[in-house]
């Protein structure tokens, strides 16, 4: 058995429904899924994504419409869902879900979480660092708590390893220094694991790629998509893929299979 966990940024459902989203769910074998920038309002998904085979479908919708929006589909119902972070800033625009799956041996969580990107110019960024300085505290209160993964597109590679032209990236958002330590803070001073790291060092692991130029033919990605654990839950990480036999969006689904069952 064990517990098989995706994740994708979509970058939209409807498109990515198009290119065969739904049946390679229904084939992927998966637990639970995150997906994050489904672009959609409660009434696009109801009774058309709500489910996709035996996974039900928990969302954090943004209030601007085809804007963000993340998604946690489980097989199993959770004993609880938490729907944004209690702020104000970035609920409206739909970025956190967290299913719990609480026993009286374990208390669990799986979060689908969107950051922010700071691409488009700098007052996007400074959301992101605003973004950044509210997620650090939270996670760290929650694994105080409890043991979780977080799944989702964090907008940030971490090394230069994460990614094909790091030394021209050096300015750009998503490989920023301030970005990078935040990742580094949170990995060596919070104690979380980046999974697919421990399971896989090797170069050219990517997860997303630019849509400009021949990014895709020529494999010049990042790795920006992520599960992000307690120690705990890492140390039963087994296996991990990115899939890239078919194309649902401009990111690549993230699959890791862990040693325990829900």
């Amino acid at each position: 058995m064990g517990f098989r966990l995706v994740t994708l940024n979509l970058n939209g459902i409807r498109s990515a429904a198009s290119k065969g989203f739904v049946d390679w769910v229904e084939r992927a074998g998966a637990d639970c899924m995150g997906v994050q920038e489904i672009k959609a309002q409660a009434d696009d998904v109801a009774g058309r994504f709500d489910r996709i085979g035996s996974l039900r479908g928990h969302f954090h919708f943004a209030q601007k419409k085809g804007y963000s929006g993340v998604g946690l589909y489980a097989g199993k119902t959770p004993s609880d869902v938490i729907v944004g972070l209690q702020h104000p800033e970035f609920d409206a625009e739909g970025r956190y879900v967290e299913a719990r799956f609480d026993t009286s041996k374990r208390r669990f969580s799986v979060i689908s979480c969107y950051f922010p990107s700071g691409s488009s110019g700098e007052e996007r960024q400074q959301a992101k660092f605003r973004f950044l300085e509210v997620m650090y505290p939270h996670l760290l209160e929650l694994k105080a708590q409890r043991e979780f993964v977080l799944v989702g597109d964090v907008n940030i590679a971490h090394q230069q390893i994460d990614l094909k032209n790091w030394r021209g990236n050096q300015k750009n958002s998503g490989f920023l220094p301030e970005e990078r330590a935040w990742m580094t803070r949170l990995l060596e001073d919070a104690g979380l694991v980046d999974v697919f790291r421990q399971l896989n060092g090797k170069a050219e692991q990517y997860t997303w790629w630019s849509n400009r130029g021949q990014a895709w033919a020529k494999n010049v990605g990042w790795r920006l998509d992520y599960h992000l654990a307690t120690p705990g839950i890492a140390a039963k990480a087994r296996r991990e893929s990115i899939f890239l036999a078919q194309r649902f969006s401009d990111h690549a689904p993230v699959t890791v299979d862990y040693d325990f069952t829900l």
